[in-house]
């Protein structure tokens, strides 16, 4: 039996082996790290390639959402500059949150997204944005265009996780974020990490 095309021999790196989607920036790929059944911040090791253990919750606070980033993009100067507060981006892939109807209890998984808007977060003066996405084939929420299309809460439960889950009791918590945005800006943000990806790691 003939191997599909493309055929990856060994596996590919998530972050540079894997493509971004074939049609970016309305729809992406997206690598999941955690999911919003994990206590445990899991994080991509940049140098294997594996899931490593970044840092157990302190918190009860849990991801709303399925959370990783969009292959193949860089947070590099043209992200910062989309964030008028931020002093520089934080060097690391395109983070991204994905909303789903039925529970995914699972990360390394890669899924096809549709962006619909974003969160546009300064984390100690790094721009660190994170684009809101629905799956792309979701029963419930596939057919969402933009950020009016979700429910409010689900927006709210997204800023308050992110303005807190690297809350330490007794330690100033030097995260805002300075806006929600549409998916006319996400889309921009998404092109400019893709762009600075090019110019950091070659297309």
């Amino acid at each position: 039996m003939p191997f599909p095309q493309p055929f990856y021999k060994w596996r590919p790196h998530p972050w540079h082996g894997l493509d971004p989607g074939d049609s970016p920036p309305k729809v992406v790929n997206a690598y999941i790290e955690i999911t919003p059944f994990d206590s445990v911040k899991y994080e991509l090791d940049k140098s294997t390639g594996y899931i490593r253990v970044d840092r157990p919750q302190r918190t009860s606070s849990q991801p709303p959402t399925l959370y990783g980033f969009i292959p193949r993009t860089f947070c590099g100067r043209r992200v910062a500059a989309l964030s008028p507060s931020s002093e520089k981006a934080d060097g690391d892939p395109l983070d991204i949150c994905v909303i789903s109807e039925r529970p995914i209890n699972r990360g390394e998984i890669i899924l096809r997204a549709k962006v619909v808007g974003g969160l546009q977060m300064v984390d100690h003066g790094e721009a660190d944005d994170k684009i809101i996405a629905v799956l792309e084939n979701d029963n419930i929420w596939g057919a969402a265009e933009t950020l009016k299309d979700l429910s409010e809460i689900m927006i709210e439960r997204l800023r308050h996780y992110f303005s807190t889950y690297k809350y330490i009791i007794g330690e100033d918590l030097n995260v805002q974020i300075d806006q929600v945005y549409d998916r006319e800006h996400a889309f921009a943000v998404v092109n400019a990490s893709l762009q600075d990806y090019a110019e950091e790691f070659g297309s």
